[in-house]
């Protein structure tokens, strides 16, 4: 019996498929720069079933990749041969503990589902990106993934008690727990975070959660440059009151207005970079002066040049939605070569001069469009082609950008990946960046659990 058989004898039959018409949505990578083949697909419906899918590839020497929701950017979750195993099937919220502010979910419940679960028992899971309602926790966990609101409560690394996860071998780790201090060895829980799936397979989690703000108060500014963005970002910080600083540029708002029905520019006057800005307070009240004192603070020192205080949820959701549709506005824009990069908060002015000096070398009147999280120094640093340029031919410089932005961002103590991952992508730019110590380490660590290299072959190492 070949492997192939013996998964689908083993399997019930709505945890297997080899019909290609429907293998073929999760072979695509929604930006299209990555498309795949598998033989088969498995929907394991529980941690045993998915240890039984991979004792049985053990058995059999078959690969198997990982798979979410599919919201993966750089080719971690695109199998090129590889059976796909997908958790979507594996998704429910086992237990909420408002008591100890912890929850134990699912790998594939998605991010908007936990975090609608920890809103019924007035608690807040507080990840939170713009492809919630598509992408799991279990993604989310294996790409430590990072969001809006990590200058408050951390990445996803920082947001997890610890996982239960499938070994390589096919037994199960139970890490599930909701101690807040447990000092019995390594934390194993933290191999699986950040990994990409090269050393298990997390089918469930451990989640910390956090009493609901009062309020949230969210506001726009207008800014002339990234330097005076930077310099708002600290007329922002009160008390621990600062959940959100996101940043765009004039030619992303101008992208979004003009491509993404009902959104609209809240500023009569153009401004050169934009920043939409969180406070979560007691109330209204407090919310609305936090907003009006940081803001007029920085008006003053003419850091900030016009600002727009949202007034109702409604119209806070409408300044929110200009930084969420960043995305998928880039693509009217022609061919993208995308970065995702963090440097020292400070250094992000200084990365912006010489990125776009670098890229607009190599391609005259290419088109950067840096945006993003700059309350904790991550940027999106994406590169659109120039006005009528061939996009095939555009798209043959992403190496040779690739590798002046991630020089730059080495100069000035970044790091290549800030919350997309390695993947396949940055799998080459990881081994010749690296220090030889942390190299050896990682490999080390992937040899020792996964001797048969199973787990995402072709990924991070």
């Amino acid at each position: 019996m070949t492997g192939f058989e013996h998964l689908k004898s083993a399997l019930p039959a709505n945890s297997w498929t080899d019909d290609q018409d429907l293998i073929a949505p999760w072979l695509k990578e929604w930006r299209d720069k990555y498309f795949g083949q598998t033989p088969l697909m498995v929907m394991p419906g529980s941690t045993e079933e998915t240890a039984k899918v991979v004792k049985i590839c053990r058995e059999h020497e078959l690969k198997i990749m990982p798979q979410g929701g599919n919201t993966g950017l750089v080719g971690g979750n695109t199998p090129q041969g590889e059976i796909l195993l997908s958790t979507r099937r594996i998704n429910k919220i086992r237990n909420t503990n408002p008591v100890t502010n912890a929850m134990i979910v699912e790998a594939g419940a998605t991010l908007l589902s936990v975090q609608e679960a920890a809103k019924k028992a007035d608690r807040k899971f507080p990840l939170s990106l713009a492809s919630e309602g598509s992408c799991t926790i279990g993604g989310n966990l294996s790409t430590n993934a990072g969001g809006v609101h990590v200058l408050k409560y951390g990445t996803a690394k920082d947001l997890v008690f610890g996982v239960e996860a499938v070994l390589p071998n096919g037994e199960i780790y139970n890490g599930l727990t909701d101690l807040r201090k447990d000092n019995t060895g390594y934390d194993l829980s933290r191999l699986f975070l950040g990994a990409e799936g090269t050393l298990g397979i997390i089918t469930a989690a451990s989640l910390k959660l956090f009493p609901r703000p009062g309020h949230v108060q969210r506001a726009i500014a207008g800014v002339k440059s990234a330097d005076d963005a930077v310099k708002l970002l600290d007329y922002c910080r009160t008390g621990n009151a600062l959940s959100m600083f996101e940043v765009i540029p004039r030619i992303g708002l101008e992208l979004v207005t003009r491509h993404i029905p009902d959104q609209r520019d809240p500023f009569e006057q153009v401004h050169e970079w934009y920043a939409i800005i969180d406070w979560e307070t007691d109330d209204s009240a407090l919310g609305q002066s936090v907003a009006e004192q940081c803001l007029m603070s920085a008006a003053k020192a003419r850091v900030v040049d016009d600002a727009v205080i949202a007034q109702t949820e409604i119209q806070a959701a409408n300044l929110l939605a200009l930084r969420e549709h960043m995305s998928a506005a880039q693509k009217h824009n022609g061919a993208s070569i995308k970065q995702d990069i963090t440097v020292p908060i400070d250094k992000i002015p200084e990365f912006l001069r010489q990125a776009d000096k670098a890229v607009m070398k190599i391609v005259a009147n290419c088109r950067p469009v840096a945006f993003g999280h700059f309350g904790d120094g991550n940027i999106h640093y994406n590169i659109a082609q120039p006005e009528d340029a061939d996009r095939k031919e555009f798209l043959t410089y992403w190496n040779d950008i690739s590798c002046v932005v991630f020089d730059i961002v080495d100069s000035l103590g970044g790091s290549i990946s800030a919350e997309h991952g390695i993947g396949i992508m940055k799998k080459g730019e990881l081994a010749q960046r690296t220090e030889p110590a942390k190299m050896m380490m990682l490999r080390t660590i992937k040899q020792s659990l996964d001797p048969d290299n199973i787990m995402n072959p072709r990924v991070m190492i």
